[in-house]
Parts: structure tokens; C-alpha cells; sequence
């Protein structure tokens, strides 16, 4: 018989595993409350409605699910046959009827966390391929889902804010953000304070930073792209500027 627990015992991993799950919570708490005319309703993302945000989330847990079949069987399975195949299954998922959309949502979510608990101690070790191309063990799986259901709770539009997610998906998203941007050199000349971490992520070397500042809540929001509502900038006195500069591209 198939164990009805997960079968790996680290306790890091097994951490990230309630995260991802709470937050696949959270964004049912969050779907569940709009009603289905609702669901045509515009999200936070430009050109995107609600319709959008369930079908991605519903198909971003069949394409993790099969990264964790990757895993376990030693089978090459990508995500996605290419992003344009992601793309247009998204679309289309937009289309379906509002039942068939949340028992995408439903079933998707079931079926991926029975793959991650059923997956054998050894297993979540073994390398895996993002999308973009990352070969990853097939632990990372569990933060790309994490960082999507609970980033795209708050798209949805239905009361869910930044300030909801956890201090540690947090603290973590903006590692991943800044860390792109280091990697792209895109964050040149940008000082991103967070204020009730007393932490400093950007470019320390410049001599003239535009600072941007806030409690992390408001920084992640920012860096992310979805709003400065709680955040200021200044240039390297502390003079206050008139505006907050969009932040650089994250994904």
C-alpha cells in the first residue's frame, strides 16, 4: 500500500512542503470566494483575468507533477513542450467553463501533492529541468510552486495582499528578485532598504544609488512589479524623490 504521508524526512524540505501547501490553501480560500461571474473579472497582471490566473495555476501543478514523475521514474518529462505551448494551454484554460476551471484547479492540486508525497526519500535529490532551462533536484519544485500560489493569490484581486504571504516566502522572493537582477546587472545604481529587517539588497558600490525603502511587505510588492503603495525613494542624501522608480524586470 502506498504511504499516506511524505515518505522524505528532512525537515527543511518537509518546512517547505507545508508552505506550498498553505499557500495552495490560501489561494483556494481566495478563488472560492468569487463567484463564477466574478471569475471574468480583470486580475492584477495587464491582460490577464481571473480566468487566466486559475488556469496557469491549475497547469503550473500538472507541469511540476510531471518534473516529480521526472524524478522519480528517471523518464524525461518536461514542463511544457515550450513556452508557447504554456501560453497557449493558458489561454485556452481561460476559456473552459467556470466548473471545468476549478476542477482544474482542484484535481491539479490533489494530483501534485501526491506526487511529492509519494516521492522516495532518494528521489527528490535527482536533477530535474526548469522551463528556462535550470537543471534543479527535484527539491526546488516545491518553492517554484509555493512562490506561484501565493504571489498569484494576491493577482487574483479579491482582498489577498502582500502583507498575507509568509515572512519566509517573503524574505525568499526578494532573494530570488534582486538576485536576477544582479545577475542581469539591472540593478545598477539601486539600494533597496527594507525596513524592518534592517537589510540592504542592490548595488553597494555606486556613489550616487537611488534608495528605495520600506517594510518587506511593500519592498516584495514593489519588486515584483505589483505597486509602491508603502515605499519611498531618496537619492544617496536622503533627499525624498517626487516619484518611485518602477523596478527593474524580475521574470
Amino acid at each position: 500500500m502506498v504511504a499516506r504521508h511524505d515518505q522524505t524526512s528532512d525537515p527543511e524540505l518537509l518546512a517547505a512542503l507545508l508552505q506550498a501547501r498553505r499557500g495552495t490553501a490560501f489561494f483556494a480560500r481566495k478563488l472560492n470566494e468569487l463567484s463564477d461571474a466574478e471569475l471574468d473579472g480583470d486580475s492584477l497582471l495587464p491582460g490577464w483575468t481571473r480566468r487566466h490566473i486559475t488556469a496557469h495555476i491549475g497547469y503550473n501543478a500538472r507541469a511540476i507533477a510531471r518534473l516529480i514523475e521526472w524524478a522519480a521514474t528517471g523518464v524525461e518529462t518536461p514542463m511544457y513542450a515550450s513556452t508557447a505551448v504554456r501560453d497557449h494551454e493558458i489561454d485556452f484554460g481561460a476559456t473552459l467553463s467556470p466548473i471545468a476551471l476549478r476542477h482544474l484547479f482542484d484535481h491539479s492540486a490533489v494530483h501534485l501533492n501526491v506526487e511529492w508525497r509519494d516521492l522516495p526519500e532518494e528521489a527528490w535529490h535527482h536533477t530535474v529541468r526548469t522551463i528556462q532551462g535550470r537543471e534543479v533536484p527535484a527539491t526546488e519544485t516545491v518553492w517554484m510552486r509555493s512562490r506561484e500560489v501565493w504571489i498569484h493569490a494576491v493577482d487574483l484581486d479579491n482582498g489577498a495582499v502582500f502583507r498575507d504571504i509568509p515572512v519566509p516566502v517573503l524574505e525568499r522572493l526578494l532573494a530570488d528578485i534582486t538576485g536576477a537582477w544582479h545577475t542581469r546587472g539591472t540593478d545598477a545604481g539601486l539600494l533597496v532598504n527594507v525596513t524592518d529587517r534592517g537589510i540592504t539588497f542592490g548595488d553597494t558600490t555606486s556613489a550616487t544609488p537611488t534608495v528605495v525603502s520600506g517594510p518587506l511587505a511593500a519592498v516584495v510588492e514593489w519588486a515584483a512589479g505589483r505597486g509602491n503603495g508603502g515605499v519611498t525613494a531618496a537619492d544617496q542624501d536622503g533627499a525624498a524623490l517626487r516619484q518611485v522608480p518602477p523596478a527593474p524586470k524580475w521574470i
